[in-house]
């Protein structure tokens, strides 16, 4: 689904955004543009980062040394 409609972002590209290193909404504002333009998305945005972000550091709770992720 289309979260930013005025860079035409989607919630797989955040998704990816953040499985390819980005780790906060900060880091995916910068990359992606998303809520750069009239900032309408940038709540859900926020909600997809850090939904992603929990998923990726449940799935890296079990590895010796966890990758330490902050939502901004």
């Amino acid at each position: 689904m289309y979260v930013c409609l005025c860079q035409g972002v989607t919630d797989g590209q955040i998704r990816e955004a953040i499985y390819e290193g980005c780790c906060s909404y900060r880091d995916v504002r910068e990359n992606l543009g998303v809520g750069t333009q009239c900032g309408k998305c940038a709540c859900l945005a926020k909600q997809v980062v850090r939904e992603t972000l929990g998923e990726v550091q449940s799935s890296q709770a079990s590895l010796a040394y966890p990758a330490g992720f902050a939502v901004a």
